[in-house]
């Protein structure tokens, strides 16, 4: 099976639970880290490579334990032509993958660093920001 990208969204209630050492022990599941962010609160968001033969019962077991799982199908994109390069995004972005560009100042989004937080899409006032699947 190939590996699957999935993002793994948890409040602080479940971030010092060993969960991902259970999807390989108990499941027998294979994963790579790709990113990995929790904050001050303790909440986080983890992107991560999936496979094994008990996949599904895998993301089962996430999900009870509280994980909001969503499958890594979409993407953020952003509208060059709709940027004012205003900033808001870049003082937000968790991972700096919006960032300002010196000398320029022109807002640059690095699409690798990304982890579909979709804060940006909250704060652009134009609207620049956008989901694409």
């Amino acid at each position: 099976m190939a590996p699957k990208k999935i993002i793994l969204r948890f409040g602080k209630d479940i971030s010092e639970k060993p969960i991902i050492v259970h999807l390989a022990k108990d499941y027998g599941l294979v994963f790579n880290i790709i990113r990995a962010n929790v904050n001050p609160n303790k909440e986080g968001t983890l992107v991560l490579e999936l496979s094994g033969e008990q996949y599904e019962q895998g993301l089962e077991f996430l999900k009870s334990q509280g994980v909001r799982v969503q499958p890594l199908a979409e993407e953020i994109c952003r509208n060059e032509l709709k940027c004012t390069s205003c900033g808001a995004c870049t003082a937000i972005c968790p991972t700096g993958a919006l960032y300002l560009e010196r000398p320029s100042m022109e807002v640059r989004f690095d699409s690798d660093n990304c982890v579909l937080c979709q804060i940006c899409l909250k704060v652009c006032p134009v609207k620049a920001m956008a989901i694409a699947s």
